[in-house]
């Protein structure tokens, strides 16, 4: 695998024993990726356990199934969305399943190497789309949107602190020129930063891309109708896994279990990755994982 396609999947041995991985069992991961859980779920469940894997990104899909096809004949991928999980799984006479995995994080892949415009640090069309049948891009939210209408999904899908003043630097940028990659934005959002919040940790833009990948791709409404219908989804004693990165996630994902009558929560406080994942895997380090069981 070049270097552009390495991912290391958060929190493998975790997931995979919450998920209760077992020969024989069928399982779905609900976001694919470069298939790194997906191969793990393959090898615990052998040899005959079935995975059935889903991933919006075409590019992704095609990488993972390279890397699963000595599997081949055990499993199915689908170019879909996991908020759609049930018509997949009716289509496939799948329904009911084992087990479900969600790694809601973003891939290596997709930051450095899909060119699909998700990372700050590179110089790419605005774009952001997990799937290219989507319409609208991050570069038409930030040119189109109002200072009003950017300035509330900043703060609404970033938790942006200093949202209305990089609102306001955006509208008053593309008054000169339309901002139209992610170096343009990045640099834009760097100086709307107040010098002295500029020196902490985490790139001025983190949240800003943050807050258009998810707007563009509608992840917490996705992720709110995946909550509503899993659990029918799921046999008696089935479980539920998700590993979430940040709080806006994670709070949906604690309130649903919590409040559904269909489920048994198993984790009473979310499951983080250990400081040797973490100096192995800097990226891991905000992941949360919460794990529930149908009743």
């Amino acid at each position: 695998m070049c270097p552009k396609t390495r991912h290391e999947s958060v929190l493998l041995d975790e997931a995979l024993e919450w998920l209760k991985v077992a020969p024989g069992g069928t399982y779905v991961d609900g976001t694919v990726g470069l298939g790194g859980h997906s191969l793990a779920i393959l090898e615990r469940s052998a040899p005959d356990g079935f995975l059935i894997g889903l991933d919006w990104h075409e590019d992704s899909l095609t990488l993972a199934e390279e890397r699963l096809k000595a599997f081949k004949g055990r499993y199915v991928l689908v170019r879909e969305n996991f908020a759609n999980l049930r018509k997949v799984l009716e289509d496939l006479s799948r329904l009911p399943v084992d087990g479900i995995l969600l790694d809601l994080g973003i891939s290596s892949y997709l930051l450095e190497g899909s060119g699909g415009g998700f990372s700050f640090k590179l110089d790419e069309p605005l774009d952001m789309r997990m799937d290219k049948r989507i319409i609208q891009t991050a570069k038409d939210l930030v040119n189109q949107l109002s200072v009003i209408q950017l300035e509330e999904l900043l703060k609404s899908f970033g938790e942006e602190r200093f949202a209305s003043r990089i609102a306001r630097a955006i509208c008053e940028e593309r008054k000169k020129d339309s901002i139209k990659t992610t170096k343009q934005l990045a640099d834009i959002v760097w100086r709307a930063y107040p010098p002295k919040a500029r020196r902490g940790k985490t790139h001025p833009a983190t949240k800003t891309f943050q807050a258009l990948r998810i707007a563009v791709n509608k992840e917490l409404d996705n992720l709110a109708k995946f909550l509503r219908e899993a659990p029918d989804l799921l046999k008696s004693g089935g479980r539920l896994v998700i590993i979430s990165f940040h709080s806006l996630e994670d709070r949906l994902v604690k309130q649903a279990f919590k409040a559904d009558e269909r489920l048994k929560v198993l984790t009473k406080k979310p499951i983080a990755p250990s400081p040797e994942e973490i100096r192995r895997n800097p990226r891991a380090r905000s992941a949360k994982l919460r794990a529930a069981e149908r009743i």
